[in-house]
């Protein structure tokens, strides 16, 4: 399946500055494939490594000697490693000691090798007995598959490329085909596994089945790494739906257990975010840039990595899904704006913030900064997109600062001068412009 982290795995290949590259990401989000294929078709030869249980990979790392690691390599697989045409690959590098440390020695020792690592945040990040490569490594950031990757899988290639041209009289044409699409996503979600499956045989019992697979290799992790923590950890993560169904969707402590405070579960919190399971969304008192400046990081809200699987683990039936009809009311607007939000952050990389008023039901869904300006979001679930709360915050609370909105609805584009509106389907497409363009 065509993935668009392709294209970042190209530009790192060709920098003359180049470092070894750790592809960082949750479980099961594909690095491991899109790497193999990466190697297959731009190098004449691959040597992959997997790490994991592997007497030989222990033992290859018991020095950092880069010429004597190469050597084991070329005689375990019968080849000439020769840089610029072979590109070494260690998957799961964080199971063997020191595998995160012999990076910096490849770096040093041979940067005209091309070397590449894929490991879990799961791992690499929450390996507290090592120390990480700073300033030896280049990084890249993997997410679960985009609404536009979902496509593509889809064979709908065609419909990617109108949609990255944002010509909205020519998306219109199409709107009924791409909301059956997106309903399909909100469903299916973008972990490769579930797409595949779907693309190939459009059997939703089959999905479900993977992404409850997928959750619990997630409960097994989860207790593999915290031990001492792993009941709060999974308590957290349980209430997330229930949390994001809520009309005021800032995270409560009290509705994961009554009675617990925020000490309970910030480390719970910090661990779900580290291993990239979550998204905290922190609360900002302005739209004034930078953001970052006006955060209040005791009021956030927690969102899942992939919509699919919030989906699954809040037991949304696909009828419900696929169909778009009006049960879930509450748990739609939640699955929406999670939506959105995996859109937003593999087309950016960014963290957007969100703003509510004290005192006052008044929320926006989201705020963030694209081209020296800050853009106040607002998600609807449908085509009933009053916007009350949207208006005074731009109209009224912020006048001063002459915003200009952004809704995403299933409503077609037009521009209200304040706001405009863009498809639901179009949110990745939007973001990556947005990116671009800063």
């Amino acid at each position: 399946m065509k993935r668009l982290i392709y294209n970042d795995l190209l530009k790192w290949k060709g920098r003359s500055d180049r470092k070894p590259l750790i592809l960082l990401g949750a479980r099961q989000v594909g690095k491991t494939y899109i790497l193999k294929e990466f190697g297959k078709k731009e190098f004449k030869q691959m040597v992959y490594l997997n790490c994991h249980q592997n007497k030989f990979a222990e033992n290859l790392f018991r020095d950092f000697s880069i010429e004597r690691i190469i050597a084991d390599l070329e005689r375990f697989y019968e080849i000439q490693i020769v840089p610029g045409e072979c590109i070494v690959i260690f998957d799961e590098i964080q199971e063997v000691k020191d595998g995160l440390a012999v990076l910096k020695y490849f770096c040093e020792d041979m940067p005209s090798l091309h070397v590449a690592v894929a490991g879990s945040l799961l791992g690499i990040s929450l390996k507290e007995d090592e120390s990480y490569p700073v300033g030896k490594v280049n990084t890249l950031r993997m997410y679960p598959m985009t609404f536009n990757e979902y496509l593509l899988a889809c064979g709908r290639e065609r419909l990617v490329e109108l949609l990255n041209t944002l010509d909205w009289e020519s998306i219109n044409t199409f709107n009924e085909l791409l909301i059956d699409y997106l309903r399909q996503y909100y469903f299916v979600g973008g972990m490769p596994e579930a797409v595949k499956s779907f693309s190939v045989k459009q059997d939703t019992s089959l999905v479900r089945e993977i992404q409850h697979e997928i959750l619990d290799a997630y409960m097994r992790d989860i207790s593999k790494h915290t031990k001492h923590k792993a009941e709060r950890i999974r308590q957290l993560w349980n209430s997330i739906p229930a949390q994001l169904a809520r009309e005021n969707k800032k995270f409560i402590f009290g509705a994961v257990k009554k009675g617990s405070r925020a000490a309970d579960y910030e480390e719970a919190i910090q661990w779900l975010v580290d291993a990239g399971l979550v998204y905290k969304v922190e609360r900002a008192t302005a739209p004034i840039i930078p953001l970052k400046f006006y955060c209040d990081y005791s009021a956030f809200k927690l969102y899942f990595l992939d919509s699919g699987l919030l989906a699954c683990l809040s037991e949304a039936s696909a009828k419900d899904l696929l169909l778009g009809t009006h049960a879930f009311v509450g748990f739609k607007g939640a699955l929406t704006e999670n939506y959105v939000l995996q859109q937003f952050r593999a087309a950016t990389g960014d963290m957007p913030y969100y703003y509510s008023k004290d005192n006052s039901t008044m929320e926006v869904d989201f705020l963030y900064q694209g081209n020296g300006r800050v853009v106040p979001v607002e998600v609807k679930a449908e085509v009933n997109v009053k916007s009350k709360s949207l208006y005074n915050f731009v109209n009224v609370d912020f006048a001063s600062k002459q915003l200009k909105a952004l809704r995403i609805s299933m409503k077609p584009y037009i521009d209200q001068g304040w706001m405009e509106n863009i498809p639901l389907y179009t949110a990745e497409s939007y973001f990556r412009k947005e990116k671009n363009n800063l």
